[in-house]
């Protein structure tokens, strides 16, 4: 969809981006703050964010429930959401082009005006506990953590985070709100169609949220190292479940994002992809996954899977190959055009909704105040070449910072080698 993108500043100090998208019928509004599990003011309240996200839409200084404001919020089809990450809190809203500014007073309450009590700390304090208690049977939400920790990031696991419920308090609620609450903590972004007199009453709606000012709170710093492979045993495992990193400590250039971008579609793209597709023609595995994930720091190359323990050596015997000819320069021309194409296809699919369009901005934005020009992803697409490819594999394998996690039955000493066959 065709969009125009403006980034404004507030008089509170607040950052966003305005996207207009011409004719649109739904407007899209993303609220983030630096807020989330890593900013507990004490280890043992560590999740005191995710109980605040978990808090934002109950009683505030209209409505005395989350029941009356959920039903108001919602009487013309609105949808609201939340969710918590190491880093951040972001509140998300999708509405009618209709109610939008009825929306977004009604966002300013549970942000600005929040009213937090006993008895629905009590409640949310179950529901989180809930939630986490239920991520414990996801094998890849269980091992992440652990791979986090394994290559040094200071985080907790599941397990650990669910002993700090007991210890939150009212007071610890109220404590976090006010310190990351703040007005320079806060990024927007509010997609739909947004033309000259609507930009203005935006700005002014948005220019009497009262925030304290606070500050842009720094992505944690931690030192990094390999870890030894950790196995999560559990006894009814029918399967092995892994996911592995390979860590370099900077953020990757924009153009270097899509050159692993290529890559990953390569090496597990398609059925005809040279480890999940040659994997699957073996009969070897369901479903293979490779990605990025980043914040300011750092950027991590995440490989994931399932597989059936008599089948993981020859599994991650063709991992290794397949790395190690990257990393030897054998990577074929056509496969990387291939890439390219797809990847050029895939964008055009990519922005059919004023939803989309505002999610491909977020990640960058919210990440790294860093606005990540759409029309430029033909040029970067076009800009992969195979020496930036290779150059960046190696950096990857050659940092010394990587991990393997897997969740299964078996035992340790049948974890070791895998992790052995890793080693490039």
């Amino acid at each position: 969809m065709r969009h125009f993108v403006e980034e404004v500043k507030l008089r509170s100090g607040a950052k966003g981006l305005l996207i207009n998208v011409p004719g649109a019928s739904v407007m899209s509004m993303r609220v983030c703050f630096r807020a989330g599990l890593r900013y507990a003011k004490k280890p043992e309240i560590y999740e005191t964010a995710h109980v605040v996200e978990h808090l934002s839409f109950g009683a505030n200084s209209k409505f005395k429930s989350e029941g009356e404001y959920e039903a108001e919020f919602t009487k013309n089809g609105a949808y609201h959401n939340a969710w918590t990450s190491d880093i951040s809190i972001c509140y998300e809203t999708e509405c009618a082009d209709f109610e939008w500014d009825r929306i977004l007073d009604l966002k300013r309450l549970a942000i600005c005006e929040p009213k937090f009590n006993d008895l629905e700390l009590k409640s949310e304090k179950g529901n989180v506990k809930s939630e986490l208690t239920g991520y414990m049977n996801d094998y890849n939400r269980l091992l992440w953590p652990r791979v986090q920790q394994q290559i040094g990031e200071s985080v907790a696991n599941l397990s650990e985070r669910l002993r700090t419920i007991p210890n939150i308090e009212l007071k610890d609620i109220r404590e976090h709100y006010r310190r990351t609450h703040t007005a320079k903590n806060m990024r927007f972004i509010i997609a739909g169609n947004i033309g000259f007199f609507r930009k203005r009453k935006i700005l002014n709606m948005l220019n009497n949220w009262e925030l304290k000012d606070g500050e842009r709170f720094d992505v944690p710093l931690d030192t990094l190292h390999s870890g030894s492979p950790i196995l999560i045993r559990r006894k009814d495992a029918t399967n092995l479940t892994f996911g592995f990193s390979f860590l370099t400590p900077r953020r990757l250039e924009t153009s270097e994002s899509y050159s692993i971008g290529a890559l990953n579609h390569i090496l597990t793209g398609t059925m005809n992809s040279k480890i999940f597709g040659e994997a699957r023609k073996r009969g070897l595995i369901y479903s293979f996954e490779s990605g990025l994930t980043y914040d300011e720091l750092n950027t991590s190359w995440d490989f994931s899977g399932e597989v059936d323990l008599e089948n993981a050596e020859t599994l991650f015997d063709l991992v290794h190959d397949s790395l190690e000819k990257i990393l030897n320069g054998d990577l074929d021309e056509k496969d990387i055009e291939a890439a390219k194409s797809y990847m050029l296809g895939r964008t055009q699919i990519s922005a059919q909704t004023v939803g989309n369009i505002a999610d491909f901005y977020a990640d960058e934005y919210f990440k790294a105040d860093e606005i990540e020009v759409y029309d430029l992803i033909p040029f970067y697409i076009n800009k992969i070449n195979k020496q930036e490819i290779i150059d960046l594999a190696r950096e990857f394998a050659g940092s010394e910072i990587s991990a393997l996690v897997a969740v299964g039955s078996c035992e340790k000493s049948q974890i070791t080698p895998l992790a052995e066959r890793l080693k490039l």
